[in-house]
């Protein structure tokens, strides 16, 4: 549990270093340019997961995840080139181009960095444990997003946003030294019943192992199964929701604050300000109210918190508002949402844990990203303005939540019909 929870602390950290430098140049671009954006972040995930997947059915999780992540590191050193080529000049034409790039590669890998690390624990954690366990887990995460969002506030202008890259290669370098000596879990002896020890038994023999099964098994698995379907869907009504946000928070933060390095800070601190919420969060609450109330109660909290958020916003689209809503939906989404997403995997067979779960975190949330941001630029046309387009989120919001109940009890049914299954 500690090595998992500092996997994800190192992973976490390399992103957020990275994400306010993202969000800056999302914030200074019109939302016909960001909607291009979408596009390019969403052929570049299309392209990606195969040479994934081609990973997964020759390689072992501890070599796969180690090849990947160093290969993201790779990247970054190119864009730290590429910037200082651009002498981070707002408005050279090097810059402009460099920084769209960023914004594209990093929205894709970033979704990588996370999934890899949650396929990885999906895999090592069976439900009940992933019940107990992966809030507390989260922790690392958090703790991660926190230390690497006040790595940027405090230091982007003092030493230069381009010299961050190097900052979180060096903290995707110790998460794959994390990898590299993971320690597999044990069940110490006899097990009590439903507590999944036989299988936990047979965890470091399978890490050996690779994957294997065949190269588009994370689509064709996917569009076949009503399960990991109803999965995909709830990502993107989450994701359609989330760029609906996104959208407005760059024009709400845009307009509010004039130059680059501003708003990378100010982003900063409201990322700071989530992820200590989170922590609080995971660490007191997540587990108990998975326990009490059950899987439905993490599920359905998003979607009942956007209903009211996109509410708000649609009666005051101010600065103050959007930061509330962003705060208590990404904290939600950290603390509650995301745990209770991984625990859906943990009923799915050894394959799809990394191949459909891949596909579906990586391409198919890229995919309601494009879809959210389609949508955006639709409503725009017709002449909504962020009231209007506000007030269309919160059905959209409803939908949501009703698929994360039917989830939740898919996911127990499952669970039942696992536990009578011989290991």
């Amino acid at each position: 549990m500690l090595a998992s929870a500092t996997f994800f602390f190192c992973g976490l950290a390399s992103w957020f270093v990275l994400r306010p430098m993202r969000d800056a140049v999302a914030a200074g671009t019109t939302p016909a340019q960001l909607s291009w954006l979408f596009v390019g972040t969403l052929s570049t995930t299309l392209v990606v997961n195969p040479l994934f997947w081609a990973l997964v059915v020759r390689f072992p999780p501890r070599k796969f995840i180690p090849y990947a992540y160093q290969a993201i590191v790779a990247s970054l050193l190119l864009f730290y080139l590429l910037f200082r080529l651009g002498n981070g000049h707002d408005g050279a034409a090097v810059d402009i181009w460099t920084g769209r790039a960023f914004f594209v590669w990093t929205s894709m890998f970033s979704l990588f960095v996370s999934s890899l690390f949650w396929c990885f624990m999906a895999d090592v954690f069976r439900s009940n444990q992933a019940k107990r366990l992966f809030g507390f887990i989260g922790v690392g995460g958090t703790l991660g997003s926190v230390a690497g969002s006040a790595v940027t506030a405090t230091l982007a202008k003092s030493i230069g946003e381009v010299n961050l890259l190097l900052v979180s290669c060096v903290l995707l370098e110790l998460a794959v030294l994390t990898v590299a000596r993971f320690p597999f879990p044990s069940s110490g002896g006899a097990g009590s019943p439903g507590d999944d020890s036989d299988i936990v038994d047979a965890i470091p023999e399978l890490q050996m192992r690779a994957v294997g099964g065949k190269l588009l098994a994370g689509f064709t698995h996917t569009v076949k199964s009503p399960y990991l379907l109803g999965i995909a869907g709830y990502l993107i009504l989450f994701t359609i929701g989330s760029t609906f946000l996104y959208f407005e928070q760059s024009h709400i933060v845009g307009a509010a604050f004039a130059d680059r390095a501003t708003r990378t800070v100010i982003l900063a601190r409201i990322e700071l300000v989530v992820q200590v919420v989170t922590v609080f969060t995971e660490i007191f609450l997540t587990g108990r109210i998975i326990r009490w109330f059950g899987l439905v109660s993490v599920l359905a909290f998003l979607p009942i918190v956007s209903m009211f958020g996109f509410g708000l916003l649609a009666g005051l689209p101010v600065f103050a508002a959007l930061a509330v809503f962003v705060v208590l939906r990404r904290a939600g989404n950290f603390a509650l949402t995301n745990p209770g997403m991984e625990v859906l995997f943990t009923v799915v067979p050894r394959e799809d844990k990394y191949k459909a779960k891949s596909f579906i975190e990586t391409f198919v949330y890229r995919g309601g990203d494009q879809i959210g941001a389609w949508t955006f630029a639709g409503l725009t046309a017709l002449g909504l303005g962020l009231t209007g387009i506000s007030w269309v989120a919160v059905p959209v919001s409803a939908v949501w939540l009703g698929l994360g109940v039917w989830l939740s009890r898919k996911q127990a049914a499952l669970q039942r019909a696992l536990a009578s299954t011989p290991p």
